[in-house]
């Protein structure tokens, strides 16, 4: 057997190789990955082509703190004493996330992936970054990002800072060899000379780099929902179904244990327990027991470069947070998401697989997971009828936050009439059946 610096050394050729491949036979993926869904979709992209470079927009701008809902001291607790968020280290830090020169050849910034006008995502089911090379996981949004617990879909980062610095070496998102090539590409550029000594006092370099960006990340709360002035005391402020709704989420749809803090008191601002769950999403079409034997053989544990390329390059990204913990329990798990904007982040999952509310409500539903040894033992039938389901959504849409209203009332829209004629993940008998058994989990 290697030792575990050799298993790290030939992960990193065979992730290296399978990238390679991609590249050469023209990422065959994109047909399928390239097709986003929503009012805004975004276009269609030729064979090695990179997604266009979002323009900075009003959405861009770091968010007020003037918003209903907003959490003043969860807010000051998730601010790192050695990176304040100033002026300067903000602006700087919006300009580098725009900026396509952190990507190997220059077509791909942060925000190809995490568009303001999309809610920070990109619409797609999952990202393309140069040369049109398609990754594994759905872009998750980077609204209230500042308050997860961890980062990506596995938790493989846990600062944000941690975060800016994966993409940039990943090639299959913006391709650099190291974040000290990033490094270089702005080094010289005058403007950024003057920002980083304004922000920082120094010259331009990695660390501040990676804080810059994550202070701009910081300043991404977003709150200030319908649901938010329902809570404040608005009881017009969201519909009746809506709030039918809210006592479901809380109550016999179940919701409230994964997406709180608490399972004992109601969550108004999280929406998420900062935990991972395996909910039998792509369980099915992976046989994942050979897969995670795989992961300890050719990956070492606390390698997170290649943990990176495992979980956008390859299959092995259906491990979940099996990737970094190698805890049988993790198999197949991934972070629970925030919900609010949920309904702008579409399409849903780590996988981008569904493309509407119903098809994710449906899915709980029916409590899936068949043939699914290490799902969570909170997934089972919930027996809610259609009119339920219906009023479950309309809470959801309720958690859209001010400034993509008018996006939200496009999309809900929408997804309502495709709900009509497309209920792919709708299973009436099993929803008002009895909980499934599972199979025990294989030896690995």
């Amino acid at each position: 057997m290697r030792p575990a610096i050799g298993n790290a050394f030939w992960a990193l050729r065979v992730l290296r190789f399978a990238s390679a491949l991609a590249l050469i036979f023209g990422c065959c993926a994109i047909a399928s990955a390239s097709q986003g869904t929503g009012p805004l979709s975004p276009p269609a992209l030729k064979p090695g082509e990179a997604p266009p470079l979002p323009e900075p927009s009003p959405l861009a701008q770091p968010r007020s703190k003037d918003q209903t809902g907003f959490p003043a001291a969860l807010t000051a607790s998730v601010i790192p004493p050695d990176s304040p968020v100033t002026q300067a280290a903000v602006e700087l830090g919006e300009k580098l996330f725009f900026d396509p020169r952190l990507s190997a050849d220059g077509t791909v910034a942060c925000s190809t992936c995490h568009d303001p006008a999309r809610a920070f995502t990109d619409g797609r089911p999952t990202s393309i970054g140069i040369g049109g090379r398609v990754g594994q996981r759905n872009a998750p949004t980077v609204l209230n990002a500042l308050y997860n617990k961890t980062q990506f879909w596995d938790g493989r980062a846990r600062t944000l800072e941690e975060q800016a610095a994966l993409p940039m070496t990943n090639p299959f998102e913006m391709g650099m060899k190291s974040v000290a090539d990033a490094v270089t590409q702005i080094a010289s550029d005058a403007d950024y000379q003057m920002r980083f000594a304004k922000a920082y006092g120094r010259l331009v370099n990695e660390s501040d780099m990676l804080r810059t960006l994550a202070t701009y990340e910081r300043t991404l709360f977003s709150f200030d929902s319908p649901f938010d002035h329902f809570i404040a005391g608005d009881k017009n402020a969201i519909s009746a179904e809506a709030a039918r709704g809210w006592e479901l989420f809380n109550t016999k749809a179940r919701c409230n244990l994964c997406h709180a803090l608490s399972e004992k008191e109601r969550d108004n601002t999280a929406f998420t327990d900062n935990d991972f769950h395996n909910i039998g999403i792509g369980i099915i079409r992976h046989n994942v027991a050979p897969l995670a034997q795989q992961a300890e053989r050719d990956i070492a544990k606390g390698n997170l470069r290649a943990v990176d390329d495992a979980a956008i390059l390859t299959d092995l990204s259906a491990l979940g947070r099996f990737l970094i913990t190698r805890n049988q329990k993790d198999i197949a798990a991934f972070k629970t998401p925030d919900l609010r904007n949920v309904l702008v982040t579409v399409p849903y999952f780590h996988d981008g697989s569904q493309e509407t509310l119903w098809d994710v409500v449906d899915h709980y539903n029916k409590g899936d997971g068949l043939k699914n040894p290490w799902l969570d033992g909170d997934i089972q039938p919930l027996a809610l009828t259609e009119p339920e389901i219906d009023d479950l959504v309309a809470f959801l849409a309720s958690l859209t936050s001010a400034p993509y209203k008018e996006f939200g009332a496009k999309e809900y829209a929408r997804q309502q009439a495709l709900s009509k004629v497309s209920r792919p993940q709708r299973d009436t008998a099993r929803a008002f059946g009895p909980k499934s058994v599972q199979p025990e989990p294989p030896p690995l």
